[in-house]
């Protein structure tokens, strides 16, 4: 199952200067939850963000245009297509930015985990806007702010309709 993981504020922003804008330390306790033991696909930009190192207990497989590319703890590959078919024997996948690739894994998608964060923020890097209509929303749970959380989000899941 091919799934995306992905935080977004109102505005469908994710992310400045290669950076998250928020903390929001349940949402990166959602992150962990989901992809442990999993493979996740991203593209350079976002492993660039890791600081150059992987996230332990997890198959990352980075996709770059730039020949030649190489980082350890990764599988490199140049495409979508690609990565998936590095990944084609695990029973979860998850896409996990950036923009770009989320942009193009959205239309072969069979679940999206969504934290949307309730707010409005600047910034160069955005989710894709698609179907809900193609999408079932199965979950759903708000957190409101708190001493450790600024802004209120919630947890969506979401499952592709059967075609």
């Amino acid at each position: 199952m091919l799934k995306a993981i992905v935080a977004y504020a109102e505005n469908r922003v994710i992310g400045k200067d290669n950076d998250l804008i928020w903390h929001l330390p349940d949402d990166l306790k959602h992150f962990k939850r989901h992809t442990a033991g999993k493979t996740i696909i991203m593209g350079r930009k976002t492993w660039d963000s890791l600081g150059g190192r992987p996230l332990s207990n997890r198959r990352h497989i980075v996709i770059t245009h730039t020949k030649g590319f190489q980082a350890n703890g990764t599988e490199v590959v140049h495409s979508l297509e690609e990565a998936i078919a590095l990944a084609k024997t695990e029973d979860e996948v998850f896409i996990v930015g950036g923009a770009q690739i989320y942009e193009l894994s959205l239309p072969i998608i069979d679940a999206l985990e969504v934290t949307e964060v309730h707010a409005h923020f600047e910034g160069d890097a955005f989710f894709p806007a698609f179907d809900e209509a193609d999408f079932e929303l199965v979950t759903q749970e708000h957190h409101p702010a708190d001493e450790k959380h600024k802004h209120s989000f919630t947890f969506k899941t979401f499952k592709r309709k059967a075609s």
